[in-house]
C-alpha cells in the first residue's frame, strides 16, 4: 500500500450525530463546584429569595448559577444566548441541572423585570460581604481604595432608560465604582450624564465603606483613598479628614500655581524615576481661597514616558494633593500601622500615578462581561450590571483560590476561558455517579485533579 493510500485511509469521510454528552466547556465544572462550596448561595437566597414567585418557580440558587456561568462562558451577551444553552443537554449536565431546569430568555426577562430600586441596592450588600471576606483573608496593614466612574458604551443599542451622553462622547451609563486590589467592592449604577463627583454619592460611598472596614475588619487599620482630578472638591477632602483616612487626589492647575512654579529655580526641583517614567517634581503647601487649612501639594512634570523623551510642549503636568503628613490623626494611624513610607514624597507620587493600573480593573470587567446592557428598564439593567459585578468578583477569587497554580491571577477573562473553561469533556454515568472525563494530555496539562480538589475546598465566605 502506498503512503498516499495510507494517508487517504485517515481522512474523515462522514459526520454523524451522537447522543453521548460531550461538552465544549468542560472547565465550567470547576467553577460550578467552586460556587457550590463557597457559601455564596445562602447569601443570595437570603437577599433575593422573595423574588421567587411560588414553589413551582425556579430556585434563586439555580437562576444565579446560570447567570454566573453565562458571564464566565462569555460567548454571547444577549439574552437569546439562554435559549441556545437551553437546547444543549450537555451544558445542563456541567451546571448540575436537568435540561428542563435551564431558563429561557423569556424567563430571564421576567426575572430581571421583578427588580425594583430597593432590590437592586441589595447587590451592594453582597459585594461588601465579599469584600470583607477577602479583606480578612489577605489581612493588609493599609487598605487602598480607588474611586472612579466607568462609562459604558450603549451607543448602538436601542433606547434604554438612563442611557445618556457620557464624558467619553458615547451614549450609555456611567456607574461610579470603588475598587480594592483587583476587586470592585461597591458601585452606584447611574445614567451616563452623571459626572464623577455627582451630588454626595462619593462622600456617602466612602463613608459607608470606611465604617464597614473599621467595624468588620479592623478599627485602627490605615485607609487611603485615591481619586483623579474629577473629584477635586473641598467638601470631599474635608470629609476624608473627618473620617481620619488618607487621601491622594489629583488637583487642577490654576494660574497662581503656574506662577509660583515658573519662578522656582532648577535646584528646587527633585526627580523621581520608576521603570517606565521619570518626573521632575516640587513639593509645596497650598490652600485655595476658601480652604480652612493647607494640604501638601506636588507639582509634577514628566520628562520620560515609556522610554520616550517628552518635549516640553507635550508634557502633561499634574498636580497632586494629600493630607498625609499634614493631618496629625491620619499621620499617626499610618505610623502606628508601620506605613510611614506613604508619607514620603516619591511614594505619594508613585501611588497617585499608579491609578492608571486601577483602570485595568475596568478593562478586566468589560472583558468578562459587556458594556451593552440588554434590557429596557433602568432597574432591570441595573440588576444585570450588579450580577455582572458579583460574577466578576467571584471570577477573581476563583483565579486566586483554584486556578492560580495553572494560570496567573492577573490574567484576563479570555485567557482563562481559553486555558481552563473552553476545553472539551465527556460526561458519563457509571454506577449512579456522573463523571466528567477529559482527554488525558489535557487532564495532565491543566492539572485537573488539582483544580478539582481546590474547587471542592475553597475558603468559605464568613461574615459576622
Amino acid at each position: 500500500m502506498s503512503k498516499i493510500e495510507e494517508k487517504n485511509k485517515r481522512k474523515i469521510n462522514e459526520i454523524a450525530p451522537t447522543d453521548e454528552k460531550i461538552v465544549s466547556r468542560g472547565g465550567l465544572i470547576f467553577f460550578v463546584k467552586y460556587l457550590s462550596n463557597l457559601g455564596i448561595y445562602p447569601i443570595l437566597e437570603r437577599k433575593f429569595g422573595n423574588l421567587r414567585g411560588n414553589k413551582k418557580s425556579k430556585s434563586i440558587v439555580s437562576i444565579f448559577k446560570q447567570l454566573f456561568c453565562y458571564f464566565i462562558d462569555g460567548s454571547k451577551f444577549t439574552l437569546v444566548r439562554f435559549d441556545e444553552l437551553k437546547r444543549d443537554g450537555s451544558y445542563a449536565s456541567v451546571l448540575e441541572e436537568d435540561e428542563i431546569g435551564l431558563l429561557s430568555s423569556h424567563a430571564m426577562k421576567r426575572f430581571f423585570g421583578k427588580f425594583s430600586i430597593f432590590r437592586v441596592w441589595l447587590f451592594r450588600q453582597v459585594l461588601q460581604i465579599l469584600f470583607i471576606w477577602r479583606l480578612r483573608i489577605k489581612s493588609p496593614d493599609v487598605v487602598i481604595l480607588n474611586v472612579d466612574p466607568m462609562p459604558m458604551d450603549n451607543d448602538d443599542a436601542r433606547r434604554r432608560e438612563g442611557v445618556e451622553m457620557t464624558y467619553k462622547k458615547v451614549r450609555g451609563f456611567a456607574p461610579l465604582q470603588m475598587s480594592w486590589d483587583r476587586y470592585i467592592i461597591d458601585a452606584v449604577f447611574r445614567g451616563g450624564s452623571k459626572h464623577s463627583n455627582h451630588k454626595d454619592t462619593v462622600e456617602k460611598m466612602v463613608e459607608h465603606i470606611v465604617n464597614l472596614i473599621r467595624k468588620r475588619y479592623s478599627s485602627d487599620v490605615a485607609i487611603l483613598v485615591r481619586l483623579d482630578s474629577g473629584f477635586f472638591d473641598q467638601k470631599l477632602m474635608e470629609r476624608f479628614d473627618q473620617l481620619n483616612i488618607g487621601f491622594i487626589i489629583g488637583g487642577k492647575i490654576y494660574e497662581d500655581i503656574c506662577d509660583v512654579v515658573s519662578s522656582l529655580g532648577e535646584e528646587e526641583w527633585n526627580e523621581y524615576e520608576n521603570k517606565n517614567q521619570i518626573w521632575n517634581f516640587v513639593e509645596l503647601g497650598d490652600r485655595r481661597g476658601s480652604w480652612g487649612k493647607f494640604y501638601r501639594m506636588f507639582y509634577c512634570r514628566p520628562l520620560l514616558e515609556n522610554g520616550q523623551v517628552l518635549m516640553e510642549f507635550a508634557r502633561p503636568d499634574t498636580v497632586i494633593y494629600t493630607n498625609l503628613g499634614v493631618n496629625e490623626d491620619v499621620t499617626h494611624i499610618f505610623l502606628e500601622a508601620h506605613q510611614d513610607r506613604f508619607l514620603e514624597s516619591e511614594v505619594i507620587i508613585e501611588t497617585h500615578h499608579g491609578r492608571g493600573g486601577d483602570e485595568l480593573i475596568h478593562r478586566a470587567l468589560k472583558e468578562l462581561g459587556t458594556e451593552k446592557l440588554p434590557l429596557e428598564r433602568f432597574e432591570s439593567n441595573a440588576a444585570f450590571y450588579y450580577i455582572m459585578l458579583v460574577a466578576f468578583f467571584l471570577f477573581e477569587t476563583f483565579k486566586e483560590d483554584v486556578t492560580e497554580p495553572i494560570i496567573s491571577v492577573v490574567s484576563y477573562a479570555n485567557t482563562v476561558r481559553r486555558a481552563i473553561i473552553d476545553v472539551g469533556a465527556k460526561i458519563v454515568t457509571h454506577s449512579g455517579r456522573n463523571i466528567v472525563k477529559f482527554f488525558r494530555a489535557l487532564y495532565e496539562q491543566i492539572k485537573c485533579n488539582v483544580l478539582w480538589e481546590k474547587a471542592l475546598s475553597p475558603p468559605e465566605i464568613v461574615y459576622n
